[in-house]
C-alpha cells in the first residue's frame, strides 16, 4: 500500500468515523441543527458553526497549498463569518465539509510520493506528509471540541 493511501485512510478515519479515538466529525455533526450550531454554550468558546466553517476554511487552504499556491498566511483566513442561521445555510456548510474533504482525499491520493518530504508552499514550515497528518489531528481536535459544545448546551438548565 502506498503511504498516500494509509494518510487518506486516516483522513477518512477522523472524519466519517471508526477510528480509535472516538466520534469522528461527522458523528459529531450528525445531530447538530442549525439552533444548537449558533449557540455559544461556552463562555469566550467559539460556536458549532464557527468550527464548522473553520474547517472548511481549512480545508480549502490546504487544498489550495497542494496545487501549490500560497494559502492561509494570516488567521484571517481560517475563520469565516457565519451566516443567518438558517437551516438552509447550514446544511450548505455541512454539504461543503463533506465534498472538500473528499476533494482533499483524492489529492492527497494523487500527492506524488516524492513529493511528501517536502514543504507544500515554499513559504511553509511543515512538509506535506506532515501537514496531511497534522489535518487527521486538527479533524480529532475539533470534532473533541464539537463533542464539549454540545454536552454544554444540553447541560445549561433551561
Amino acid at each position: 500500500m502506498r503511504e498516500t493511501d494509509r494518510i487518506v485512510e486516516q483522513l477518512r478515519l477522523a472524519f466519517e468515523g471508526g477510528a480509535w479515538h472516538g466520534p469522528a466529525v461527522l458523528d459529531v455533526l450528525r445531530d447538530v441543527d442549525p439552533f444548537l450550531a449558533s449557540q455559544h454554550p461556552i463562555t469566550g468558546a467559539h460556536s458549532i458553526w464557527e468550527l464548522v466553517l473553520h474547517l472548511c476554511a481549512t480545508q480549502g487552504i490546504l487544498l489550495r497549498r497542494i496545487r501549490g499556491e500560497e494559502a492561509g498566511l494570516s488567521d484571517d483566513d481560517f475563520w469565516e463569518p457565519v451566516p443567518e442561521p438558517t437551516g438552509e445555510n447550514w446544511q450548505a456548510a455541512l454539504d461543503r465539509l463533506a465534498r472538500q474533504e473528499r476533494e482533499l482525499w483524492s489529492a492527497v491520493a494523487a500527492f506524488p510520493e516524492g513529493k511528501l518530504n517536502q514543504k507544500l508552499m515554499p513559504s511553509g514550515t511543515t512538509t506535506a506528509y506532515t501537514t496531511f497528518h497534522g489535518h487527521v489531528q486538527h479533524n480529532t481536535y475539533h470534532a473533541g471540541q464539537i463533542a464539549l459544545l454540545k454536552k454544554a448546551w444540553r447541560e445549561i438548565p433551561f
